[in-house]
């Protein structure tokens, strides 16, 4: 389950960037840096899942400083 959901925020992380480099609108950020946070949020609870718990434990703080960044760009839009 942790696998589709690392997936599905993969792909839209992609878009997102994608669509802002060739469109050159920035807009998006906030929601791709968002959709970035809950990837890397997965990641490091599936990595303290199959025991690499430093791995794991650094992933959630980087997502955690995501999340902090992609609410700052929705505030401060």
């Amino acid at each position: 389950m942790l696998k589709i959901f690392r997936i599905v925020f993969a792909i839209i992380v992609l878009i997102l960037g994608v669509y802002g480099s060739i469109t050159g609108n920035y807009e998006a950020m906030p929601y791709m840096m968002f959709f970035l946070g809950a990837m890397l949020f997965v990641i490091g609870v599936s990595e303290i899942k199959m025991e690499r718990k430093q791995m794991g434990y650094f992933n959630i703080i980087v997502s955690l400083f995501v999340f902090y960044v992609s609410m700052e760009g929705f505030l401060f839009k």
